[in-house]
């Protein structure tokens, strides 16, 4: 495993993150979701592996996630060995106040998710999505707060526009509160908008950035249009790709091309190509099979060429800015 500092802090990171929201016992919302037994496994191999960083949300599987994945954790390492990620902004509960990032949401989340994860801090704690109701300052100065408080170590943000993003880091700079020290957005073969204005803002301002679907939902990483039981029933994954079939066809077929001629399977050329885009620090890697994360783990040791990236990228046209 390859190890790397998350942005510009001094925290460091496997540069692969596994991702745990196909883990809880939620099937009413994500059919596909693993529960203990199943999830044990996988936890155990990535641990081994040397994958030391792990992202979960309060709203995956309505909370179970972070439950399970904060007991798997805890049989595998003591706390200050892994870095612990999770997120605050989905509904959690019926009724006023229960979502967003306003002072009250956020205070009561922060203590709902460390409950559930079973630690008394989480290393980051990251607002899954900007909320246009609440004031960037409200939420800021809560943020800072948590921070303070000692719940989390630092914080960092996940896909906006990149104006919204520019200017919650100038508001925190101007009163002196933590800064977000990471961006988790939606980078991936299919889907490359972020590499208009997000990305180079990352660069320019030192934020890590630990990229979301890096293999399109498990599209770059099998024959175009062939199904699974996570696609048949993934209504988001088919929203995010819904105007892609002529591209993606062309797209998973240079990506076919290159993965035969190496000898490696799709999954690692597609995944490669995302660790190799700058400045990408840990993809997250979300897997329902110990082959799965196998395949993740064999991406590290893809080397593309100037002429493999540029044949996986021909294809590509601009799409329509997907909605956050």
């Amino acid at each position: 495993m390859d190890y790397t500092r998350l942005g510009t802090t001094g925290l460091e990171v496997s540069r692969l993150c596994l991702g745990c929201m196909s883990f809880g016992t939620n099937k009413a919302e994500r059919p596909w979701v693993l529960g203990e037994e199943d999830t044990r496994a996988i936890f155990r191999k990535a641990w081994d592996s040397g994958i030391t960083f792990y992202d979960t949300a309060n709203v995956y599987s309505a909370g179970t996630s972070e439950e399970l994945t904060g007991r798997m954790l805890r049989d595998l390492a003591p706390r200050e060995h892994y870095v612990l990620a999770t997120k605050v902004f989905g509904r959690m509960r019926p009724g006023s106040n229960g979502q967003g990032l306003s002072r009250k949401a956020i205070f009561g989340e922060i203590d709902a998710s460390l409950k559930r994860l079973g630690t008394d801090y989480v290393d980051l704690y990251q607002i899954h999505r900007f909320d246009p109701l609440t004031p960037i300052e409200e939420t800021l100065e809560a943020l800072n707060d948590v921070v303070k408080a000692g719940k989390a170590r630092y914080i960092g943000a996940s896909s906006m526009y990149a104006w919204q993003f520019m200017k919650m880091l100038e508001a925190s700079r101007q009163h002196g509160w933590a800064r977000f020290v990471s961006m988790q957005n939606h980078v991936n073969l299919l889907y490359r908008e972020e590499e208009r204005e997000m990305l180079p803002l990352c660069e320019s301002e030192g934020i890590g950035v630990i990229p979301w679907s890096p293999l399109a939902r498990g599209r770059l990483a099998r024959p175009w249009g062939e199904e699974t039981a996570r696609s048949e029933t993934d209504a988001f994954g088919r929203r995010l790709y819904a105007e892609v079939d002529a591209m993606g066809q062309s797209i998973t077929g240079a990506v076919a091309d290159i993965a035969k001629a190496k000898g490696v399977t799709m999954a690692q050329v597609a995944l490669a190509w995302v660790l190799a885009k700058t400045p990408v620090t840990a993809p997250i890697v979300g897997v329902t099979k110990l082959a799965q994360l196998d395949d993740a783990l064999g991406a590290l040791s893809v080397k593309l060429t100037a002429e493999d990236i540029a044949a996986l990228e021909a294809p590509y046209r601009p799409q329509p800015v997907m909605p956050f």
